[in-house]
């Protein structure tokens, strides 16, 4: 079974449970979480996997993504952004 993910074709469908999710997150504090960052980690995260996931797994993924998880992974995606922060800052300085 090598089939290719299509995420992007689901987006639409998970409307409703995107826009739970980023009033869970905001009702825990986390208020600058938004649709496409919470799209954009669990699609990355499943990605990885080996097989394909059918879209009721990626429901369920998405409605059991913790906000621990979602932390780590914009931790982790901030270091992997190109260094035009720092240059930015300097250019302001300037």
């Amino acid at each position: 079974m090598d089939e290719k993910q299509q995420f992007e074709v689901w987006k639409e469908d998970m409307e409703p449970v995107l826009t739970s999710k980023v009033e869970e997150f905001h009702m825990l504090g986390y208020d600058k979480a938004t649709k496409d960052e919470i799209w954009r980690c669990v699609t990355e995260r499943l990605r990885k996997k080996k097989t394909y996931v059918p879209f009721y797994s990626f429901t369920d993924e998405l409605l059991n993504l913790k906000a621990s998880v979602y932390m780590t992974w914009l931790t982790v995606n901030s270091y992997k952004e190109p260094e035009d922060w720092f240059r930015e800052f300097e250019e302001s300085e300037k």
